[in-house]
């Protein structure tokens, strides 16, 4: 491929393998990253920008949005954002891009509170920045050691998946203006070549960056590329694939946000022209939902609305086999696992629930037991529930939305020798139907908000004999593993060490609990005294990933 020139690259092009040293400093030239050789970069240093180059898509306006709704603003903040966007075109193409952009960050998050900001750059926008990396850019941008970034984008923004994904040393970029009560003005200061130049020299001093990275169109406009002693250019109109989930630096498990796709200015502009349709068809769906145990034909009906619900395998009978109820050992994908799973057995099964709000509770539609502090309780209530009927649990404690599996609780394998794993599986086109951060009584509206949700329900074999507890071959740990690597097997999914405590102190800075009384159904009240809950659904095994 041609080299793409830049105003001061000379003639003819350097060779491949460039010298390193910062005394002799080399004039500075452009290449494409394509051309970029990687050997020899052990001890390099990086400077890239970030939209454009390292994120394929030079428009920030989707990292705005997302901003704008889930810091507080919701769906008035985040319309106002997409109503001005033609006004944040116009000030990028007649002023400048850095107008459009002090003029995004505005509007998403005047207002706001600091702490709101920075969550939300902590656990929904890395999902989005790693959909999103450009493969060229990061393969030169990880072969080198010292990695810097410069960014119009807010650092606070940015810093979070940078450092935790990308190993970036120092992210370049403004700082949101907040008032003494921790909100923002919506102003920014820095963000221009002065503060470059001093970030510059308090990570390099009196050397030069070896590599500047930028995208083709922002290169006459940079100001950090005539530091660096060879610059790569990725080329602004060349369509790629972005990173694949196998080479990301570390997997992405956990993420908060209720957006599912990326919304960029198109998608979000069908997303608020779904919207009224949206909730027209949420209504009904969530009437049959709740009527769905009593109600024979509920998956018909809703298969009408749009919602289908598929079966796979064949629930045991209602009968109690030896004077027990079935324990239905489910992966967690989203509060409402409990009542779809009732609507393919076609009867009502008790759910276990885990600190769930009091609405939740009272929604139900389905018997509840919230378990409590005390394991010893806990194993009684379940057992006495177990003897009056069927009973589902989610040994995860928590959902998680990707391909992976949490650390099972071995609890309910000391319960009952009668398990019947099942497998829950969801899909959805613009929400996500859960949250770590936001109004858990809200998960089943979201979810039903989409145009053509769908939930699959695999019940697997039941568990066999030699692989319970009361055969005296296995431990309630390796039965808590087998239920999970069955699991994981028929869902394609990967098993974790993760718990529940993880992903909320990831997510959320806290460990999940929902503090209340007691549930609407159960007849168990436990009284702890002191100490930090290690959580009931965090399985006692340990090692295995």
């Amino acid at each position: 491929m041609a080299a793409t020139r830049g105003a001061a690259a000379p003639s003819p092009p350097p060779p491949k393998h460039h010298q390193h040293d910062a005394a002799a400093a080399p004039p500075t030239f452009a290449d494409s990253i394509e051309n970029c050789c990687l050997d020899g970069r052990d001890a390099a240093s990086v400077v890239s920008d970030l939209h454009g180059t390292l994120l394929r898509s030079a428009n920030s306006f989707p990292y705005f949005f997302l901003v704008a709704f889930e810091a507080g603003g919701g769906f008035p903040r985040a319309l106002l954002l997409l109503v001005m966007y033609p006004l944040i075109l116009a000030a990028e193409a007649l002023v400048s891009t850095s107008l459009a952009t002090r003029l995004s960050i505005f509007i998403a998050v005047c207002g706001a509170r600091e702490s709101a900001v920075a969550t939300v750059a902590h656990a929904v926008l890395p999902k989005f920045f790693l959909e999103d990396m450009h493969p060229d850019a990061y393969r030169v941008f990880m072969a080198c050691p010292r990695r810097i970034v410069v960014t119009a984008t807010p650092r606070i923004l940015a810093e979070p998946f940078l450092r935790e994904f990308l190993g970036v040393e120092r992210v370049v970029g403004p700082e949101l203006e907040v008032t003494r009560g921790g909100i923002c003005t919506g102003f920014v200061r820095g963000g221009d070549g002065t503060s470059e130049e001093q970030a510059f020299r308090d990570c390099f001093a009196d050397q030069r960056p070896g590599i500047g990275l930028c995208s083709s169109d922002r290169a006459p406009e940079s100001r950090f590329l005539p530091l660096c002693k060879e610059v790569y250019l990725v080329p602004s109109s060349k369509a790629v694939d972005p990173v694949p989930r196998t080479l990301y630096p570390k997997p992405l498990v956990f993420h908060d946000g209720r957006f599912a796709i990326r919304p960029t200015p198109l998608a979000a502009l069908a997303i608020f022209l779904w919207l009224p349709f949206g909730f027209l068809l949420a209504i009904p769906r969530m009437l049959v939902a709740v009527l769905s145990p009593s109600v024979p034909l509920a998956g018909f009906l809703e298969a009408l609305l749009g919602l289908q619900i598929r079966m796979r395998g064949s629930p045991p009978a209602a009968a109690r086999i030896h004077g027990h109820g079935v324990l239905f050992v489910a992966t967690h994908r989203m509060l409402v696992d409990p009542l779809f799973l009732s609507v393919c057995a076609s009867r009502r099964v008790t759910a276990v629930t885990y600190s769930i709000s009091r609405v939740s509770e009272l929604l139900a539609p389905i018997k509840t037991m919230r378990l409590t502090r005390s394991r010893s309780q806990d194993a009684r209530a379940i057992r006495a529930l177990l003897a009056q009927g069927d009973l589902v649990m989610c040994p995860e404690g928590t959902t998680c939305r990707e391909p992976y599996l949490l650390r099972f609780s071995s609890l309910f394998a000391e319960l009952t020798d009668i398990i019947v794993p099942v497998a829950v599986a969801v899909r959805f086109q613009f929400f996500h139907g859960s949250t770590a951060r936001g109004w858990k009584a809200l998960d089943p509206l979201f979810f039903l908000l989409n145009p053509f949700p769908a939930y699959t329900i695999e019940f697997l074999d039941r568990v066999p004999d030699e692989w319970t507890v009361s055969s005296g071959k296995r431990t309630s740990i390796e039965v808590a593993n087998f239920v999970q690597e069955k699991l994981a097997r028929a869902l394609g999914y990967e098993c974790t060490n993760f718990t529940r405590r993880d992903k909320y102190r990831m997510l959320a800075g806290n460990d999940g609990i929902v503090k209340g009384e007691r549930s609407t159904h159960e007849k168990i009240h436990a009284k702890v005294a002191g100490g930090r809950f290690l959580g009931l659904f965090q399985c006692r095994q340990g090692g295995k990933i």
